[in-house]
This record gives C-alpha cells, structure tokens and sequence, in this order.
C-alpha cells in the first residue's frame, strides 16, 4: 500500500487531476463519451483522473494510463460521495486506485464511522483512501481517521463550510500547514491562475472538473459574462 501511495504521489505532485464527470440527464452522460473526455485531458497533460461510477471508472481504466481517483455518487443531500462500503466496493472493484469517500463526520447510509470505511479501504481492498473534507476541523479528523489523503471538494457544499463563489484557497493552505497528509484542491477552481494559487498555498495536486468538462457550465459562464457587459 504504502509503495503505491508513492507512486502515485510522485505522478500526480504538482499536477492538474481532471474531473470527468457528468450525471444522467447532462448532455455528456455516458461512460464512452467520459472515457474520450480522460483521453482528451490525458493529451492535454493531465497527471489524474477523478470520475464517478463503476461503469465509468472501467471504461476510463481502458484508455487513460494515469491514476484514477474513484467514487460513486448516491443520493442528492448530504452524504452522497461514496456514501457505503457497498459503494465504496464497487468503485474498488471497478479498477480505481483511489477511493474517494465523503470526509465530514456526517450520518452514513448504513451507520458506519468515517474510520470503518477507511480501514476497509485499506485492509479488505487494499486502495488508497482520499477523505472529500469541507473544513479545516473535518480535514483534521479524516487525517486521525487514517484518510491517506484529503480533498476540499466540499468546502461550500455543506450548510456550515464557507459559502463562496472562488475557491478555498484559505482551507488548502490551512491544511497544507498542518496535515502530514497530502491535500488536493478541489472545488469552483475555474481558472489557470486559480489553480497555480491552489499549489502556492500548498496543494499536492489540483483537481478541475466544470471548467474543462462540462461544456453547458462553461457556455453559460460566458453568455452571463456577456450579458453583464452588455448591461
């Protein structure tokens, strides 16, 4: 385990981890066009993949030889990022070679503790852990938990985490000061200028998904742009 965390740490340090994703009923829904989208970031010198659904992360395993960053969306309120251990094996199963799994201290699904589905991660399917984490307070616990790593994917995502349009650029540095632990930076990350700030402030790697692959969010992006300037 430890030497494929440091494999993996030594491919991603210091890169850009594209997030492909798109939900049903998104124009892009679909794991063959997901899996030309990794190919299109794989080209463009993405270090990563982060993408959701079994069926998704098979296809992307095919085609992109990059890390790939697992998880299975469930649900619409609060836990839904990998909510289960059932979840949590299937994206194992699928071919990922990180697990991500929501972070916070929030109620589970099926009743178990944050550390459990680490531990589970670790020992029963032997993959690397990545705690999505909210606040300073939730990255401290998913690293006591033994979380291998931790993302800030859902700072403002949560009722009681900062409620802002830019990134957390605050909570990576935070993070980055004092967990031994890797951070990633993720969330509302919509420029290159974002990004290089995000690994200023002490980021391993950064991960971007709306702005590079979700068209219909970057289209509307510029037609608000515009229209304000019209007004």
């Amino acid at each position: 385990m430890r030497i494929e965390t440091e494999k993996i740490l030594k491919i991603i340090r210091g890169g850009l981890i594209v997030s492909c994703q798109a939900l049903p009923g998104e124009p892009l829904f679909g794991s063959n066009i997901m899996a030309k989208m990794a190919i299109a970031a794989w080209e463009g010198g993405a270090s990563g993949i982060r993408c959701n659904t079994p069926s998704d992360i098979e296809e992307i395993r095919k085609v992109v030889p990059l890390p790939i960053i697992g998880l299975y969306k469930d649900g619409e309120n609060e836990v839904y990022i990998t909510p289960t251990l059932h979840h949590a094996r299937q994206v194992a199963q699928a071919g990922a070679h990180i697990i991500a799994i929501d972070g916070t201290q929030r109620p589970r699904p099926d009743g178990k503790r944050l550390k459990e589905i680490i531990d589970a991660i670790h020992v029963e399917m032997g993959k690397i852990a990545l705690a999505d984490i909210s606040t300073f307070q939730e990255g401290l616990l998913a690293q006591e938990a033994g979380a291998d790593m931790v993302s800030t994917t859902l700072s403002g995502y949560t009722p009681y985490s900062p409620q802002q349009i830019e990134p957390d650029i605050d909570l990576v540095a935070q993070l980055s000061r004092r967990l031994t632990i890797p951070v990633l930076a993720e969330g509302r990350i919509h420029t290159p200028e974002e990004a290089r700030l995000a690994l200023e402030a002490g980021a391993t790697a950064v991960v971007v998904g709306a702005a590079i692959t979700r068209p219909q969010l970057i289209t509307a992006r510029f037609v608000e742009k515009m229209k304000s300037k019209q007004h």
